[in-house]
C-alpha cells in the first residue's frame, strides 16, 4: 500500500481509505495501550512489567509533560548494559511503540514518548521527587500488593545494589553480601519498606537516607527476587 501511494504521488492514508481490505496497524497507539484510559480495565496487560518500571521510575526516572508530548526519560549506568535491556523491554511491555537510547556521560538515557504516560505515572510533576510528595494511588498500591518483588527489583536496580561486605571479628575476617538502597525522598524510602515487608524480608535503616539488607536468609530472598545488576 505504502508502493502504491508513492507510485500515485498521493498521501498514504488516501489509498488506505480507498482499500477495502485495509491492513490491521502493526502497533496499536499509546491510547489504545493505556490501561487507564481503556474502558472497564483497570490492570495492565503485563502487570509485573508495570511493577518494574514503577521502581525504577521511582528511583532514576523522570517524566517531562511540558513537551508537546510527554516524554519518560530512565537513566541507566554504562556499567550495567543488561539493565538497559531490561527497562527498554518495561517501557514496551507496558505502553511504549518505540524506545530511544540517548547516550550521555558515563550512562544511557532510555527514552519513549507518549502521550499517555502521565495516566500510568501519576507520581510525576514539578521538581525533584524528595521535594514533593509521592503517593501511589490506589490501583498502583494493588499491582505492588501483587508483584512486590519486580517492584523491589526496579527500586535496587536504580537506587540500590549488592555489595560484598567486610567486617572483621577477633582478629578474623569475615566477607558476607548485603543488599543496600538509598534515596533521598522519604515517601519513596517508606514504600521501599513496604514491599520488603511484604515479602517478609528483614531490613534496616543504617542510614537517613539508607537501608541495609544484611541477615542471611534476608538476602537469600532478595536474590529471588532482584539479584545482582548486570
Amino acid at each position: 500500500m505504502a508502493a502504491t501511494a508513492r507510485a500515485l504521488g498521493l498521501p498514504y492514508r488516501t489509498v488506505w481509505h480507498w482499500c477495502k481490505d485495509r491492513p490491521e496497524p502493526r502497533q496499536h497507539g499509546t491510547q489504545l495501550r493505556c490501561f487507564r484510559c481503556r474502558s472497564g480495565v483497570d490492570n495492565p496487560t503485563k502487570p509485573a512489567a508495570y511493577a518494574y518500571l514503577l521502581g525504577l521510575y521511582l528511583g532514576d526516572g523522570h517524566l517531562v509533560t511540558t513537551a508537546r508530548v510527554p516524554v519518560l526519560r530512565i537513566y541507566c549506568s554504562d556499567s550495567w548494559p543488561n539493565l538497559i535491556e531490561l527497562c527498554d523491554q518495561a517501557m514496551r511491555d507496558v505502553l511504549a511503540n518505540s524506545v530511544q537510547r540517548v547516550q550521555k556521560k558515563g550512562c544511557v538515557g532510555v527514552q519513549s514518548y507518549g502521550t499517555h504516560w502521565p495516566c500510568l505515572l501519576p507520581q510525576h510533576g514539578p521538581g525533584k521527587k524528595h521535594e514533593r510528595p509521592i503517593v501511589l494511588a490506589d490501583w498502583q498500591r494493588k499491582i505492588i500488593e501483587r508483584y512486590p518483588g519486580d517492584f523491589l527489583r526496579g527500586l535496587f536496580h536504580s537506587d540500590g545494589c549488592r555489595v560484598s561486605n567486610r567486617v572483621t571479628v577477633r582478629g578474623k575476617q569475615y566477607v558476607y553480601p548485603r543488599y543496600m538502597f538509598s534515596n533521598e525522598s522519604t515517601d519513596i524510602m517508606e514504600l521501599c519498606h513496604w514491599a520488603l515487608d511484604l515479602l517478609g524480608i528483614a531490613w534496616r535503616m543504617n542510614r537517613r537516607n539508607s537501608l541495609s539488607v544484611a541477615r542471611r536468609e534476608a538476602v537469600a530472598a532478595l536474590d529471588r527476587h532482584v539479584g545482582p545488576k548486570s
